[in-house]
Order: structure tokens, then C-alpha cells, then sequence
């Protein structure tokens, strides 16, 4: 897929002494042709948590970049491997105090087969859709947050109107961090159903203090309001936010399919498909022949009568049926009894 983009990133301090969130691209800086975007939120305090977000934006950004330009496919092993550097440049960073430093990550190329979302901790990606003619504006994909109240809501323990105000809902149980015996993996997804006027939205966990997903769906929707002033919006709900708070805005103006898988390979069409993620393939299938079907089944009624009567004539309506020898009825009477 191409597409046409305008890309706006909002970022604030709240009531903390220093910001831990980072972005990609840095506040202020997005462009049309930007087609990757990262957000990290820090944590760990005394400055802990920027250096690691830092490390991360900065890592992922530089190796998919140096591999992967927009218009071409980004492959997950490419994606990966940016994970893997990246938790190798925070184990270059870390101290070996007790206490880690670490951060979330959210992560979101636009690429010719059309999103990869991946992320880790509890920072978000949103995809929404404004109304139509033919449904209400609505939340096509929203990332699941890796946190203690979410799998609570998940097994049924409470509900997400008691998750707001957990005292735990602060807690996440994955976080890319240093020196891990065992790496967070990240979740991915691949999208594909992207439509013109659609937007993305990445955001810090501290963004969602005073926001419910109707909250931000009704402003990033709104009609008859232009991207910056859904901007404003969105900061004059944070303004009483005590965490930092930071966000990417990307609305997708233009689409144009153009699906290319970046995997070269010389397998029939049907497997170069199956490499598409997001795609169903439906098989085509022909309507039967009514008419000839019918006359089938009169062809098939027709010759039966004749078999039947011709047996009849050739022995008399006799009921030949075979004899059952006495050892066979031997083996089925010795078949041992297994309820006993």
C-alpha cells in the first residue's frame, strides 16, 4: 500500500520533575514521508527511565531504517532483530543496580502491505475510523495493554470500570528492560484494513489518566474540526494529568493498494497469498447446472427401476442374502468383554 499522511506528536511534562517518555519521530519533527513511528515510555526514575526509552526509540529507529525503506514490505524478522539490538543497547546501559531501568514500547510502520503495530507494557496504538454512511465512527484495532488489571479484566476477576481505579493499575507484567534472563516478547499484529480517512494514535499510558477509548474516539473522530485543533483537544484533557503524557496523531489521507510482498519467491500464487497476513483468500466456486443436474438425477432414478426389475425377473423376488459361517460367529463371540 502508498499512502499520503499528515503526522502531528504532542508531549508533556504533567506533574513529574523530568520526561521518560521518548518519540519517534521527536516532538515536532514528524513529516509526510515519516512512515515509522515509535513511542517508549520510560521508567525507573532519577532520569533512568528517558536514558532507556531513549535507547530503545533510538535503536529500533536506526537499524529498520538502515535496512528497510518506505514503499517496500517490512519483514517481522526485520522488526525483530531491532528488538534484539535494542535490548542489547539498554544491557550496554545498565549498572547492575537492583532497582532496572525500563520502558514500554509502541511501534507502527505503514509499509506496502500496510501496518505492522508491535508493542510491549501498556502504551497504546489505536486505529479509528470516523462515521459513514454506513456506521458510526468506531475503533477498528486497539493494542492490549500488558498490565496486572487487564489480565484481571480478561479471566473475569473484576470489570474495566474497576480497573480504572485498581490500586495496582499502574503494575505491568511485561517491559523491556536490561540484563533479563528471559527477553518480553512483543505482540504483533499486521493490519490491512486501512482506509482513507482513518487515524492512528499512539500514546502513553499517562495520556488515558482523565480519557476513556469514547473519549478519544469522539475528539480524533470529530467532524468539521481540523488535526490540529483534535490536538488541542486531546492536551486540554491531560492538563491535570500527573504522569507525563505523549502521543503520535497520524491520519491516513490517501491509500492506494498496491499489495507486494517483499519476500522474492518462485512458489505458485496461492503461497505467495499465504505470506500476506491480514488477507483471506476466498476459492471460487461454480454454480451447478440446474437443468443438467436435474436431468442427472432423472438418469440415475431411471436406471435403478430397470435393475431392480430386471432381478426380480432373473430370481423370482428372492431374498439371497449370504451365511454367516459358524467361525465368524465364533471370532465376534470371543471378543473378550472389557467392562468386566
Amino acid at each position: 500500500m502508498n499512502f499520503k499522511i499528515k503526522a502531528y506528536n504532542l508531549q508533556e511534562l504533567g506533574q513529574r520533575a523530568n520526561q521518560e517518555d521518548s518519540l519517534f519521530p521527536a516532538l515536532g519533527k514528524s513529516m509526510p514521508d515519516d512512515r515509522l513511528f515509535i513511542l517508549c515510555d520510560g521508567m525507573g526514575g532519577h532520569e533512568k527511565g528517558e536514558v532507556a526509552s531513549a535507547a530503545v526509540c533510538e535503536t529500533i529507529s536506526r537499524v529498520v531504517l538502515s535496512a528497510w525503506h518506505p514503499g517496500e514490505a517490512l519483514s517481522d524478522e526485520l522488526f525483530l532483530q531491532a528488538l534484539s539490538a535494542a535490548f542489547d543497547a539498554l544491557d550496554a546501559k545498565d549498572n547492575g543496580e537492583e532497582r532496572k531501568m525500563g520502558t514500554t514500547l509502541t511501534f507502527l510502520c505503514l509499509h506496502a502491505n500496510g501496518a505492522t503495530v508491535a508493542h510491549i507494557g501498556d502504551s497504546r496504538v489505536y486505529q479509528l475510523r470516523p462515521a459513514s454512511d454506513n456506521s458510526p465512527a468506531h475503533v477498528v484495532f486497539r493494542t492490549q495493554d500488558h498490565s496486572l488489571v487487564n489480565d484481571l479484566v480478561k479471566i473475569g476477576e473484576i470489570t474495566e470500570e474497576e480497573a480504572k481505579h485498581h490500586p495496582q493499575k499502574n503494575v505491568i507484567t511485561r517491559a523491556m528492560q536490561p540484563c533479563q534472563e528471559h527477553r518480553a516478547k512483543a505482540d504483533i499484529a499486521h493490519l490491512t484494513d486501512i482506509q482513507p480517512g482513518d487515524y492512528f494514535f499512539m500514546c502513553s499510558d499517562g495520556m488515558l489518566e482523565q480519557s476513556t477509548d469514547d473519549n478519544i474516539l469522539n475528539i480524533i473522530t470529530k467532524p468539521n474540526v481540523s488535526d490540529e485543533q483534535k490536538l488541542e483537544m486531546l492536551r486540554r484533557v491531560t492538563e491535570e494529568n500527573k504522569d507525563n503524557h505523549t502521543a503520535h496523531l497520524i491520519y491516513i489521507d490517501k491509500v492506494e493498494d498496491s499489495m507486494a510482498s517483499s519476500e522474492p519467491t518462485g512458489n505458485p500464487a496461492s503461497e505467495q497469498h499465504a505470506k500476506i497476513k491480514g488477507i483471506l483468500i476466498k476459492p471460487k466456486f461454480h454454480k451447478p447446472n440446474k437443468r443438467k443436474a436435474l436431468f442427472g438425477i432423472i438418469g440415475v432414478v431411471v436406471v435403478t427401476i430397470i435393475a431392480v426389475a430386471t432381478s426380480f425377473f432373473l430370481y423370482g423376488g428372492k431374498h439371497n442374502s449370504p451365511d454367516v459361517s459358524s467361525e465368524d460367529s465364533t471370532k465376534v463371540n470371543n471378543i473378550p468383554n472389557i467392562n468386566s
